[in-house]
This record gives C-alpha cells, sequence and structure tokens, in this order.
C-alpha cells in the first residue's frame, strides 16, 4: 500500500506534457501570452503600472524568432498589426513616469516599430544602378546615414532602409518609389540648351492665369491656404504649393542687375536648382542689359580696367612657350581671357563682396611679372 502511494506520488511529479487535458495546453497558453506578449512586443516588464493588456497583440519579428516566415513575404495584416502596436506604445509611453528608464525603454521601441512599419512600406528591393527619366540620370546612392528629404513627397529619406536616388544633372532627390511620380524635366538640359536668364523682376502674372494651380505639380492653391498655401516664386513670379515651394533663399539676376540688389528671396524649388546651375555661368552682357550700372558701382569699372589689360596681355601668353605650358591662361573664369563684356551671377557675388577685385588684382600682376622679368619671348624682344 505505502509502495502504491509512493508510485502515485511520482506520477503526478513527473507528469507528460503530452497528456494534458483537452483544451487545458491552450488556455494556458492563451493566459500567458494575454500577460507577456503585449509586454515583450513594448520591451516593458510585467510590473509596469497602469499597463494593462486587453487584446492579444501577435509577434512581430522584432525580435530573434526561427520560426517566423520567410523574410519578403509580408501580409497586409502585419502592417495592421504594426500600426496596432505603434498606437498601444505610444500610450504606454504617456502613462508611465516621466522621464524613467521604462518611458524611455518604451520610445525607443516606438522607434523600432515606426522603422519596421516604414521597412514593410517600402520594402529593400534590388534596384538598378542607374535610371534614365526625362532627361533626369538618376543613380542610386550608397549613403545610409545623410539625412536627404525626397524632392518630390517632401518626405524624409531614410537611407538605412530606403532605396533613393540623385540626379547627376541637377541634384534631384527622390525615394525609388517617387521616380515614376516624377514630371518634371532635369534642369540641366534647359541651361544647356537655353542658358539665358529672366531679366524682369518678379514677372507676376496673378494666380487666376494659373487656374488656381501649381506653376509645377498642377495641385490645387489659394492665397488662403485652402486647399493648399500658394507661394510666390521670386525668379520666376509664379506660384506654387509646399511640395515644389519650401522657401529656399536665391539671389535674383534681375534684382543684381537692375538695382545691384544682392538680398536673397524666396524661390521654388525647380528654381534652386536652375539658379545653382547657372551661377557660374557667363551669360550676362551688362554694357547692353543696363549699361547705366557702370556709372554707379566704381567696383565694376575697376574690374573692366584690369580685364582689358588681361586681354591685351594674351598674344605674349600665346608666343610663349613657357607660359603656355605653365597653362597661365587657364583660369578659373576662363571668360576673362576670352572677353571683357560677359559676366556671371557669381562674378557679380564677388564683385559686391569686394573678392573679384582681389583675385583678379593677383591675376594681373602675375602676367605683367612673367612679361617683364620672367619671359623669354619678352626679354629677347
Amino acid at each position: 500500500m505505502e509502495c502504491d502511494e509512493k508510485l502515485v506520488r511520482f506520477r503526478q511529479a513527473h507528469l507528460n506534457p503530452f497528456n494534458k487535458q483537452p483544451g487545458q495546453g491552450q488556455h494556458d497558453q492563451e493566459a500567458g501570452d494575454d500577460l507577456s506578449c503585449r509586454d515583450s512586443l513594448l520591451g516593458l516588464s510585467h510590473g509596469d503600472p497602469g499597463f494593462q493588456c486587453s487584446e492579444r497583440v501577435m509577434d512581430l519579428g522584432l525580435a530573434e524568432d526561427h520560426f517566423s516566415r520567410p523574410v519578403g513575404l509580408f501580409l497586409a495584416s502585419d502592417i495592421q498589426q504594426l500600426r496596432q502596436a505603434i498606437e498601444e506604445c505610444k500610450q504606454v509611453i504617456l502613462e508611465l513616469p516621466e522621464h524613467s528608464e521604462r518611458q524611455k525603454d518604451a520610445v525607443v521601441r516606438l522607434i523600432h516599430l515606426r522603422l519596421k512599419l516604414q521597412e514593410l512600406k517600402d520594402p529593400n528591393e534590388d534596384e538598378p544602378n542607374i535610371r534614365v527619366l526625362l532627361e533626369h540620370r538618376f543613380y542610386k546612392e550608397k549613403s545610409k546615414s545623410v539625412k536627404q528629404t525626397c524632392d518630390k513627397c517632401n518626405a524624409i529619406i531614410w537611407g538605412l532602409i530606403q532605396t533613393w536616388y540623385t540626379c547627376t544633372g541637377c541634384y534631384y532627390r527622390c525615394h525609388s518609389k517617387c521616380l515614376n511620380l516624377i514630371t518634371k524635366p532635369c534642369v540641366r538640359s534647359k541651361v544647356s540648351h537655353q542658358a539665358e536668364y529672366e531679366l524682369s523682376i518678379c514677372p507676376e502674372t496673378g494666380l487666376d492665369s494659373q487656374d488656381y494651380r501649381c506653376a509645377e505639380c498642377r495641385a490645387p492653391i489659394s492665397l488662403r491656404g485652402v486647399p493648399s498655401e500658394a507661394r510666390q516664386c521670386d525668379y520666376t513670379g509664379l506660384y506654387y504649393c509646399g511640395n515644389c515651394h519650401w522657401n529656399d533663399l536665391a539671389v535674383i539676376p534681375a534684382r543684381v542687375i537692375h538695382n545691384w540688389d544682392f538680398e536673397p528671396r524666396k524661390v521654388s524649388r525647380c528654381s534652386m536648382r536652375y539658379l545653382a546651375l547657372m551661377v557660374s555661368r557667363p551669360v550676362l552682357k551688362l554694357r547692353e542689359i543696363n549699361p547705366l550700372l557702370f556709372n554707379y558701382v566704381e567696383e565694376l569699372v575697376e574690374i573692366r580696367k584690369l580685364r582689358q589689360d588681361i586681354l591685351l596681355m594674351k598674344p605674349y601668353f600665346i608666343t610663349c612657350k613657357e607660359a603656355m605650358e605653365a597653362r597661365l591662361l587657364l583660369q578659373d573664369r576662363q571668360h576673362f581671357v576670352e572677353n571683357d563684356e560677359m559676366y556671371s551671377l557669381q562674378d557679380l557675388v564677388d564683385i559686391q563682396a569686394g573678392r573679384l577685385s582681389c583675385s583678379l588684382t593677383e591675376i594681373h600682376t602675375l602676367f605683367a611679372k612673367h612679361i617683364k622679368l620672367d619671359c623669354e619671348v619678352g626679354l629677347g624682344g
């Protein structure tokens, strides 16, 4: 009898886990999930105050799981579950004590959840390295740490989890998913085929002439901000929406030429890229556009005199072998040794700042020294 009792106690202490009553294992598992699944998902302990799990949240694959579905096989429900977990995590952050360690852990978990959601929305696929679209030549970027903004959707580019491209011509940046939504051609082609400035100061024609739509993407806009704020570009005079006009500042060529005004004004993204590509191109013939400017800006008269002297020295350098080998005529501003009339916008900016006069005086001195002291042709003559 005593042996039988010991045998019963031994069997009770060593129960086979597969011999549980029907439904008992499922009940225990669900109870354990209800108590711990949300804690493990958000990275919080069971003892956190005000934290109760009312609904079961599936494992989202944030922790290592050797039995999860294969990588790349995502279902629509995953995104819904992530959104639900994000909302719950935000609520937990509000309920936890301010600046506590548990709240900091919850914030970190929230960031991971949002990154995971973004990854599901924009899966990292094998993208081609080069894409040609509307005369843009897009190259896939390798940088993962630089924070950029998409020129198309105006959203942040998360380099760690998103593929993005940059146009080598106009430096237009966008997500890979936004490439096919681009409607504006590359401004590099306009610079190559029609390199000229708008020389009227803010040539406004009125929002009604644009049918109350953005000049670039044609989205509805109005001055009252409904449905979208109308932002004027000081260079073109046209109105744009917030996605096409980021309130970038640029020096306006027309204001410089007519008023010698270098104050930066707000311009659209397209105008900003165009002006950046045009800034060093010598396309401004000041004596034809505004000859009176030389009467009021003394620096322009000084610069013109230095340029004329340099052109007089040029024949000596062409016949001097030593000067040709030293490439003295190849300067940063090549147009200065070709004519004395054409200016770039950068030339005018540097004249106003006092930089161009100093650099051009150094070049003038170098040329004169070579002719008078160093040049064998000049000494022989």
